[in-house]
C-alpha cells in the first residue's frame, strides 16, 4: 500500500513538474506589437496623455497604430515600437503618459516594457487588435 501511494505522490510531482517547466509561448514580434496596442486599447478608466492632452485608450490605440503604420519597415521588434514609437511625441519629444483609474499616473514607456515582459514569460495571455487597429 505505502508502494503505491509513493508511486502515485511520483507520478503527480512528475506531471507538476513538466508543466511548471514548460517554456512561455513564442510569438512573433508583430504579435507582440498588436498586442501592446490591443493592452492599451482596453485599459479601462485609464486616460492616455499626450502633449499635455487626454485621450481615451481607444484614441490612443488608434494613434499608435497609425505611428505604427507610418513607420513600416523600420520597426522590426516590440522593443523599438515602444522605445521609437509609443514612448514619446515625435512632434514635441513630450513623454506619453498613461493615467490609471486609480489616478496614478507612469510613463507609457514603462507601461508597455512591464507588458511585454509579462508576455514573453507566459503570465498574460496575447491580447487580439479590434478590426479597425489591425
Amino acid at each position: 500500500m505505502v508502494q503505491i501511494r509513493f508511486i502515485g505522490t511520483f507520478l503527480c510531482l512528475l506531471v507538476a513538474t513538466a508543466f511548471a517547466q514548460q517554456p512561455a509561448a513564442t510569438y512573433t514580434e508583430a504579435q507582440k506589437i498588436n498586442h501592446l496596442i490591443a493592452f492599451v486599447e482596453h485599459l479601462k478608466g485609464a486616460t492616455f496623455i499626450r502633449n499635455g492632452e487626454s485621450y481615451t485608450p481607444k484614441q490612443a490605440a488608434d494613434h499608435l497604430s497609425m505611428k505604427r503604420n507610418k513607420a513600416g519597415n523600420r520597426i522590426k521588434t516590440a522593443k523599438e515600437f515602444i522605445d521609437k514609437i509609443a514612448t514619446a511625441s515625435s512632434l514635441t519629444g513630450e513623454p506619453y503618459l498613461i493615467q490609471f483609474a486609480n489616478g496614478k499616473a507612469f510613463p507609457t514607456q514603462l507601461v508597455l516594457m512591464s507588458e511585454l515582459k509579462k508576455l514573453e514569460e507566459g503570465k498574460v495571455q496575447l491580447l487580439m487588435l479590434t478590426d479597425s487597429n489591425k
